[in-house]
């Protein structure tokens, strides 16, 4: 099996790559992650003009018709550029979201997701929860009028409509709703890594119900793609985390050396790039099989357990081997590793994922111990 990618692909890569090393560095990250809106719309705009926002939508619905190989990639780039644009929070999650919906709301919306003029977002987190259980105790009648509140709505602050998780009777239904509507409030907020968010309330709002049935499974699918979209932009944020360290040990000197002489410091360097390459082959098998049709929550597991454990050693020896600068604000590894930090508790952290590993070990032939 070839693991490379492929020429157009890497082509992709390369294009993100040059977008975001052009537009940030920390200094341009703290100024545009300080604004209220907390990400670049000139950024967003070039985005949408190279066809990244719309790259897994069908061509018919202003998309690329990419795979999950090429979004994947598009997260590296991301993780590595620590890009605050909300591509995965307001395109990718609520785009896979609208396969619930009929074909002209379908396409009319990712049209407007691909183009970048629209901003969706998942309210489906609320107080309470903890992943995996999602209560959905909000509320939804016939007619689509919800009460109910959704806790953790990432990047709900700028989103123009919601698709809202709401219970309607003895199934869990997705409602698309103006996040401007009357009966809609939202409490703005901003997290330790500088990304934006909302607390969204909704009382006797009226929304639109997408598509009928219960929407568990589709919820359930689109949850496994975020955990796989979260590694891969942990895994960008890991591989620029583990070059700044290297060239910090090549350029800063102790006792008249550089400190990459030092073989203790060495040792510690190659043990973070274990943890990386670790990472990657994880994140690799779970695009894999994406890319094959298999959404499989137990992979999604074992792929943020692996990337969690790889995010911490790595975070925590590029801080240690960098010292005091590595914790200023002026500096990116300490930006890097808050977004880390951020990525290991979305959606569980460690322990989370090894219980919810643990208690399937009985459906397995087969298990392995490494």
């Amino acid at each position: 099996m070839d693991f490379e990618l492929s020429e157009e692909q890497g082509m992709l890569r390369d294009t993100v790559r040059e977008v975001l090393t052009k537009t940030y560095d920390v200094e341009t990250l703290r100024k545009v992650t300080d604004t209220d809106l907390g990400w670049s719309e000139k950024v967003w705009k070039s985005l949408a003009e190279i066809g990244i926002l719309g790259l897994t939508f069908p061509e018919s619905e202003g998309g690329m018709d990419a795979g999950p190989v090429e979004f994947t990639s598009v997260m590296t780039e991301l993780g590595r550029a620590l890009a605050p644009e909300p591509y995965l929070d307001s395109v990718l999650v609520p785009g896979s979201l609208l396969e619930a919906a009929d074909d002209a709301t379908r396409g009319e919306l990712r049209q407007g997701l691909a183009s970048g003029e629209l901003l969706m977002a998942f309210a489906h987190n609320e107080p309470g929860d903890r992943w995996p259980v999602a209560a959905v105790a909000t509320t939804a009648t016939a007619d689509g009028v919800l009460n109910g509140t959704k806790s953790l709505v990432g990047h709900g602050d700028a989103a123009h409509k919601l698709i809202v998780s709401a219970r309607a009777g003895d199934e869990v239904g997705l409602f698309l709703i103006d996040a401007d509507a009357e009966g809609v409030t939202r409490t703005p907020y901003r997290t330790h890594d500088r990304r934006r968010g909302a607390e969204i309330t909704f009382n006797d709002a009226k929304g639109t119900r997408l598509g009928s049935g219960d929407a568990s499974e589709l919820i359930a699918n689109a949850e496994i793609g975020i955990q796989t979209a979260l590694c891969a932009e942990a895994l960008g944020a890991m591989e620029r985390s583990l070059e700044l360290t290297v060239e910090y040990l090549k350029s800063r000197k102790q006792f008249g050396v550089p400190l990459a002489t030092f073989q203790a410091l060495t040792h510690r360097a190659a043990d973070m790039y274990v943890q990386l390459e670790l990472a990657r082959s994880l994140v690799l098998y779970a695009t894999t099989a994406l890319a094959d049709g298999i959404a499989d929550a137990a992979i999604a597991s074992r792929v943020k357990l692996q990337t969690v454990r790889s995010a911490r050693l790595i975070g925590q020896e590029a801080i240690q081997m960098h010292g005091g600068i590595g914790m200023t604000a002026e500096y990116p590894i300490a930006h890097y590793v808050s977004r880390l930090t951020a990525i290991s508790h979305t959606l569980g952290d460690a322990d989370a994922h090894v219980t919810k590993l643990s208690k399937d070990l009985g459906s397995y032939d087969m298990l392995s111990v490494g």
